[in-house]
């Protein structure tokens, strides 16, 4: 089982980012997957998820807006569009998967037994 985040980089305040989440080594419509960001210093939390079995969404209310996820069953992918960048939004952005009997809004992490290893996200001018 693979979970490979792409897309990081830096970016200037107000920019986007398009993150991609690249699965394998499962069944892509059997799981949830979500977003979940680490910052420095910061609790991780989760940001948005989807699922795959039916298609409902999970947005944090905090990030209700700026943030859109989406899924390519084809290419067993997941992304996340961010808009509006915040210095606040520098992160780690890691993706993990449960399956999709675990969706739960707000997600409990420990129901994601896959992780990948995260892309970083640094917002400056």
């Amino acid at each position: 089982v693979q979970l490979v985040e792409s897309g990081g980089g830096l970016v200037q305040p107000g920019g986007s980012l398009r993150l991609s989440c690249s699965t394998s080594g499962f069944t892509f419509d059997d799981y949830a997957i979500c977003w979940f960001r680490q910052a420095p210093g910061k609790k991780r939390e989760a940001i948005s998820c989807i699922n795959n079995n039916d298609g409902s969404l999970y947005y944090a209310d905090s990030e209700k807006g700026r943030f859109a996820i989406s899924g390519d069953h084809v290419k067993s992918t997941v992304y996340l569009q961010i808009m509006s960048l915040k210095p606040e939004d520098a992160a780690v952005y890691i993706c993990a998967a449960a399956p999709w009997q675990y969706w739960s809004v707000p997600p409990n992490p420990d129901y994601y037994r896959y992780w990948g290893q995260g892309t970083r996200v640094t917002v400056a001018s």
